[in-house]
């Protein structure tokens, strides 16, 4: 049986950040920017907390069976809970999206490269 790659995205809204938190947010903003954004198993917050108060967790997990993405997107939000709880951010809305990326459609480029090697 192969192993099955997911990409999990944790999105949610912060809520009620005191002047404190806000402040300390922007100072991290450079290493949490989107064009840095990558799916990683420990997961990886990104915001712009100066345009809006939303912000993106992004997760990569593995599983045998394709039933298995639910639990990774399970794993994935209580990360996401459990990272903002511990520095003490209110957080609402938190929704979840996976991918199971053994089902996603290869890219043309992928597609290229596949033809190719048959040939």
């Amino acid at each position: 049986m192969s192993t099955r790659t997911f990409r999990v995205t944790v999105r949610g809204v912060f809520d009620g950040l005191t002047a404190a938190q806000r402040a300390s947010l922007l100072a991290g903003a450079a290493q949490h920017d989107v064009l840095k954004a990558a799916f990683t198993p420990e997961g990886h917050l990104a915001y712009d907390i100066a345009a809006r108060p939303a912000f993106t967790f992004r997760f990569s997990d593995t599983g045998e069976e394709e039933e298995d993405i639910l639990e990774a997107a399970e794993r994935a939000e209580e990360a996401a809970k459990s990272w903002l709880t511990e520095r003490g951010y209110g957080f609402k809305n938190l929704r979840s999206t996976a991918e199971d990326l053994s089902l996603a459609p290869l890219s043309k480029r992928q597609r290229r490269a596949a033809r190719s090697l048959g040939s």
